[in-house]
């Protein structure tokens, strides 16, 4: 990340984990996360990484490759996806916008090297090209689904964004909208186009709005088991019609015939307690382990707030605990 945002005023970086080096707040995270919410500011995301796929043959080759239908994707329209294991489980996330003549990914915090060695791997004797413009490009968040003149943006998927308007098995209620976009701009650019509408806003604001939707994130919401059905991304990243990629056949057996081993749930942390469990913290029913907290925040009005995968048997109105914590439950993922 550019030493210039961190150096922004009030400026906090995050330390350690995924999203280490980008900036947490910037000294009030709830009047950013009111700006955020309100389209009024922007969020450095700059340790995302960026590649670019050019060729003829790009856009069936990663149709062949990923969860998403993208063989006739237009100029300009955006894409979410995985890349699944052998077995279906979740390895990466990709965001993708085509511009006409290349196909751009961005992907998490650490995952663009990998990404790109598998990508490369696949190739064979087809039309395409894999760059990591990682060092050049990078992404800005911003609260709006609209895209940005001249500028290349990502949408994020109509389930997250307009969830009352698209139809899934596996949510039919989302707790709130994700209508969100990515900016991928040229590195030199990141500190004029992130301040530009004024005062930036922090992952703290990014990670409270995410986790008052209920959308999973991948590496927060995932770890090595995850299939896409338990964390209820299938009608954000999935298509259940289209075969040819790797995992497809554990995506359609248990869609058809099965239900997934756990859910993705939004705990209502008790207020009156200091501290909010950490990532990774045990979820219990009494003193059983049923899960583990992915994403704990403070929302600027829902309060303290946490994303959870537990066990799909735990009864939706069962009280649990995570360090000390109790909480209630809004269940995202109901099969």
């Amino acid at each position: 990340m550019s030493t210039t945002v961190s150096s922004l005023p009030g400026a906090v970086t995050i330390d350690g984990g995924i999203d280490a080096g980008l900036v947490w707040h910037y000294g009030d995270p709830m009047r950013e996360t009111r700006s955020l919410d309100r389209g009024l500011a922007r969020v450095d995301l700059s340790t995302r990484g960026v590649l670019r796929v050019g060729g003829l043959d790009r856009l069936s080759w990663l149709h062949s490759l990923i969860t998403a239908h993208v063989d006739e994707l237009s100029p300009n329209d955006s894409v979410t996806a995985y890349v699944l294991s052998p077995h279906g489980h979740i390895e990466y996330e990709l965001h993708l916008v085509d511009d006409g003549e290349h196909t751009w990914i961005t992907t998490e915090p650490g995952s663009g090297e990998g990404l790109l060695a598998y990508l490369d791997s696949m190739r064979f004797l087809l039309r395409v090209d894999v760059i990591d413009l990682s060092a050049d490009f990078v992404v800005v968040g911003q609260n709006r689904h609209l895209p940005m003149p001249e500028t290349l943006t990502w949408l994020s998927a109509p389930a997250y964004a307009n969830p009352n308007d698209v139809a899934d098995p596996y949510v039919p209620h989302r707790p709130a909208a994700w209508a969100v976009s990515e900016l991928i701009i040229p590195r030199s650019q990141l500190v004029r186009i992130l301040t530009d509408e004024g005062p930036p806003a922090g992952m703290w604001a990014w990670e409270a709005l995410r986790v008052g939707a209920g959308v999973p994130r991948a590496g927060w919401e995932t770890d090595h088991r995850t299939i896409p059905h338990e964390i209820g991304a299938i009608a954000a990243a999935v298509h259940l019609e289209k075969g040819c990629y790797r995992g497809q056949e554990t995506v359609a057996r248990v869609h058809n015939l099965g239900r997934p081993p756990r859910r993705l749930v939004q705990l209502h942390l008790d207020g009156s307690a200091e501290h909010l469990p950490s990532v990774g913290a045990d979820v219990l029913l009494d003193e059983r382990v049923v899960g583990r907290v992915t994403t704990p925040v403070r929302h600027y009005e829902l309060g303290p707030l946490a994303l959870a995968v537990i066990k799909r048997s735990i009864s939706p109105d069962a009280v649990l605990h995570a360090e000390g914590v109790p909480a209630s439950q809004t269940v995202i993922v109901v099969a």
